[in-house]
């Protein structure tokens, strides 16, 4: 049986997804447990695990920008670069330090540690577009708290695991044990299945064994 698992199953088995054991087309990783069969999606399950960290960086006492060895300058007009003067508090609030330098340009000089190995300028230009879009008066309350988190989201999903790239089973493993201590982990912050479960009766009756 093909099934998808609960969000909660990782506080009620250890090891829920079981260990590694390859990759398949740099998309899925392949696991076994006692079940039978885990098909993981890398960047649906790594998207998740992005998300909930930085949700909960930012409930522990925000989310601190990490300098970047190298700062990044974007061309990005003059309204957008008005943006980034207004949104500066916002920015760093959700962890990014960001600076004018010119009439139509900024600078991207720190990020969220968790997001220092992706594509930082890509993932700023997102971001200023979303405030883009969002911009239509000052929110307030829950409303200021569903924006950041839509945005954590999108900044989650920018950084995770992209497919074809190739990992050591060390590197599946520990996202597999990242996947079992993450709230939610069963979908990613789009609401896509993280990882699916195949049993071994159901491997059993695909070849016709015992029949």
């Amino acid at each position: 049986m093909l099934e998808n698992m609960p969000d909660d199953v990782s506080a009620k088995l250890r090891d829920a997804v079981g260990q590694a054991i390859g990759q398949l087309h740099g998309i899925y990783i392949l696991a076994q447990n006692e079940v039978g069969l885990v098909l993981v999606d890398m960047h649906a399950a790594h998207e998740r695990i992005l998300y909930e960290r930085l949700k909960r960086r930012l409930d522990e006492g925000g989310l601190k920008p990490q300098p970047l060895l190298v700062p990044v300058t974007l061309r990005v007009g003059q309204e957008t670069a008005d943006l980034v003067e207004e949104q500066a508090v916002f920015l760093r609030a959700i962890g990014l330090d960001v600076v004018r330098r010119g009439p139509a340009e900024v600078g991207l000089v720190g990020v969220p540690a968790e997001l220092l190995d992706s594509d930082v300028e890509s993932l700023l230009r997102d971001v200023l577009g979303d405030l883009a879009v969002g911009e239509s008066g000052e929110a307030t309350g829950n409303r200021v708290r569903d924006r950041i988190e839509h945005i954590l989201g999108n900044m989650g999903c920018k950084a995770a695991i992209k497919a074809g790239r190739r990992l050591q089973l060390a590197e599946m493993n520990a996202l597999l044990r990242d996947m079992e201590g993450t709230p939610r982990a069963g979908h990613c912050n789009h609401g896509r299945p993280s990882w699916v479960q195949v049993d071994v009766a159901a491997l059993d009756r695909m070849f016709m064994r015992g029949q």
